[in-house]
């Protein structure tokens, strides 16, 4: 599986941005999908995951009601919509597939077998 990620960039505080994640070599179906994120200096922290067909979504408490996963299964596609950014959300953010998943393990980035490059988030004050 390669995932590519993409979307990321430079917002004001208060505005949007949606990430995607393409995946190629096998299909989201039966697959785990987590995005995470990493801040300089910070470890990898989890934002939101999603198990196909039944599992979820899950997401931090820092980001619920403000993120929003979202998926195209005809372009084997997830997507990460953000809104009402903070500062605190500038990050590195990751895409990560993982197979056979159980609910308990959808927030650990070493559930997660296969990951993309990454997308700089980066909102201003």
């Amino acid at each position: 599986v390669q995932l590519q990620a993409s979307g990321g960039g430079l917002v004001q505080a208060g505005g949007s941005l949606r990430l995607s994640c393409a995946a190629s070599g096998r299909t989201f179906s039966r697959s785990a999908v987590g995005w995470f994120r990493q801040a300089p200096g910070k470890e990898r922290e989890f934002v939101v995951a999603r198990r196909w067909p039944t599992g979820g979504p899950f997401y931090s408490d820092s980001v619920k009601g403000r993120f929003t996963i979202t998926s195209d299964n005809a372009k084997n596609t997830v997507y990460l919509q953000m809104n009402s950014l903070r500062p605190e959300d500038t990050a590195v953010y990751y895409c990560a597939v993982g197979f056979n998943l159980i609910l308990s393990s959808m927030r650990e980035p070493a559930s997660y077998a296969y990951w993309g490059q990454g997308t700089l988030v980066t909102v201003s004050s």
